[in-house]
């Protein structure tokens, strides 16, 4: 029997990627490798609190939420050797897969079709030299990759790591984030239209719908 440790499934509505607003059947996968100092999901590392369970029960649990849009997260998905497994069943049976991986670890065992989300570490998150920037030049058009960002310094690594891999030339979806409570958006929106640089700006849709709720959403 295949299993993996699952922190939670839930549906909800997509708020991190550029199928931002679309109900999404959410994966979230137990334990990771990575300490973020803004971590919103830290109840992940807690082993104790999740739940073994089978890929075809995931499975299972996917197709009787109704959407056919799904994502993988964490914690660090990849981490679990079984995490590639359920991606390859939940594409046989037609859902649209996006796992969001914190960029730390090899992304090449990703079954062809799985949109893959990097989550690239700035220098706040206290994570930034754990990167690995090699998974970069297996982007796909397909691919996207989100940069938190907390400050100028974050927004001017960003903008470095964009330029230095090219990544605007493997894929248009390059997503900006700033920390909620943390950096106005109307801080890096300006530094955007400064720098002409043509990434998209990201707000948390999930935070907004819901302020104040930490999980199941």
């Amino acid at each position: 029997m295949k299993t993996l440790l699952v922190s939670e499934t839930f549906t909800s509505i997509q708020g991190e990627s550029t199928y931002i607003g679309r109900p999404c059947f959410i994966i979230r996968l137990a334990t990771c490798n990575l300490n973020c100092t803004y971590c919103d999901t830290r109840y992940v590392l807690n082993a104790a609190d999740a739940k073994e369970c089978d890929i075809e029960e995931i499975v299972s649990t996917a197709v009787a939420s109704g959407v056919h849009l799904v994502e993988i997260t964490g914690g660090e998905p990849l981490l679990q050797k079984n995490t590639h497994l359920l991606a390859k069943q939940l594409i046989k049976n037609n859902f649209t897969v996006i796992l969001e991986t914190n960029g730390s670890l090899p992304i090449s065992d990703i079954p062809r079709g799985v949109i893959k989300l990097i989550n690239c570490k700035c220098p706040s998150s206290g994570e930034s030299e754990k990167m690995l920037f090699e998974n970069f030049y297996l982007l796909k058009q397909q691919d996207e990759v989100k940069f938190v960002i907390c400050n100028e310094e974050d927004y001017k690594y960003a903008v470095n790591i964009v330029s230095s891999f090219k990544l605007l030339k493997k894929t248009e979806k390059i997503l900006f984030s700033p920390i909620v409570d943390k950096l106005p958006a109307s801080f890096l929106a300006n530094w955007m239209i400064r720098d002409k640089i043509p990434v998209i700006l990201q707000l948390q849709l999930h935070k907004i719908i819901w302020p104040g709720v930490e999980r199941g959403v």
